[in-house]
């Protein structure tokens, strides 16, 4: 649904994307993650056609967005940032003019409306004007004139910017469920969103794409993956991390807690040299050395870690 090959976007001499390519198809949602700054706004409005490319190519639904753009855009539902959203109309006043914008007409742009206001429980604010609500409400109008004509392809620039728990949590199960039989790319800082909603991940920083895989592969790339947390008593800290750094498998083994209460380490695995399951096996060694277990579990990887790896600059991760 969403074809991008080698996109690059300058203002004077600043390169804000840098050759990009991917592709999303229909029944995927695609995170957008990087730093402020990376690109990511910049390449969602070149893919709605709102600003040109300086170089590449890019098609929806087919269509090339240079060469033929209308058809392109027919199939959009575009939230861009901060919302906008003309402040003198009501929200329903708001969303009809959106719905005849993209040639609703009579009973069908009714319809239209009614939709869009139930998924984005818009009801208790339909007749206050946009300049009234507070920060939260004018996102979700903005992100209901999105789903005006039931697109086939969402780009979502932070959809849940300025919502409550609630709302955050509403607005990414609707994500979800629309993500069964759309294409959808939204972007977000929030990592835990990324979890749940979407089947793939880009990361991107200083305008080039450094990683590209699901929520799963990426966590996989983490430091913590695999790594064994081992709450135990009856036996001395140093003994505990020596006897388990002592097992093929172990690259390192730290310390995190000495004292009332027992003992606490983290095992890291070393993947090259692994023979089965690394939490059986310090099980297996607890046993033998008549260790008192309190706690045994394999951790998962981060994603807060991986992204922090991949887009910090070189001199900070020094530090």
């Amino acid at each position: 649904m969403i074809k991008v090959e080698n996109l690059s976007k300058a203002f004077g001499s600043k390169l804000a994307v840098n050759d990009l390519s991917f592709a999303v198809e229909r029944g995927e949602v695609l995170g957008f993650l990087g730093p402020n700054g990376a690109g990511k706004s910049t390449t969602m409005r070149m893919v709605t056609g709102f600003i040109p490319p300086t170089a590449g190519k890019i098609s929806v639904g087919g269509f090339d967005m240079l060469e033929n753009p209308i058809p392109g855009k027919r199939l959009i539902g575009y939230l861009p940032e901060n919302a906008p959203g003309y402040a003198d109309m009501t929200v329903h006043g708001f969303l009809n003019f959106s719905a005849e914008l993209r040639g609703i007409q009579g009973g069908a742009r009714k319809q239209a409306v009614n939709r869009a206001v139930e998924l984005c429980f818009l009801e208790n604010v339909l007749y206050q004007t946009i300049e009234t609500l507070s920060k939260g409400y004018k996102h979700r109008t903005c992100l209901a004139q999105s789903l005006i004509h039931d697109p086939d392809v969402l780009i979502l620039d932070e959809p849940t910017d300025g919502l409550d728990p609630n709302q955050k949590h509403e607005v990414r199960n609707l994500i979800k469920r629309m993500g069964e039989n759309k294409a959808i790319v939204f972007s977000t800082h929030i990592l835990e969103e990324v979890e749940a909603v979407c089947s793939r991940v880009i990361i991107i920083d200083r305008g080039r794409i450094v990683a590209n895989g699901t929520p799963q592969e990426l966590k996989a790339r983490s430091e913590m993956a695999g790594a064994v947390l081992v709450r135990a008593s009856g036996v001395a800290a140093a003994a505990l991390k020596a006897q388990i750094g002592a097992m093929s498998g172990v690259k390192t083994v730290e310390i995190l807690k000495d004292g009332e209460g027992g003992i606490e380490v983290r095992a890291f695995p070393d993947k090259s040299k692994i023979n089965g399951s690394l939490t059986r096996n310090i099980a297996e060694l607890a046993v033998q050395q008549k260790w008192q277990l309190d706690e045994i579990h394999t951790e998962e990887g981060r994603l807060d870690e991986v992204f922090r790896a991949i887009t910090l600059p070189d001199t900070v991760k020094g530090h």
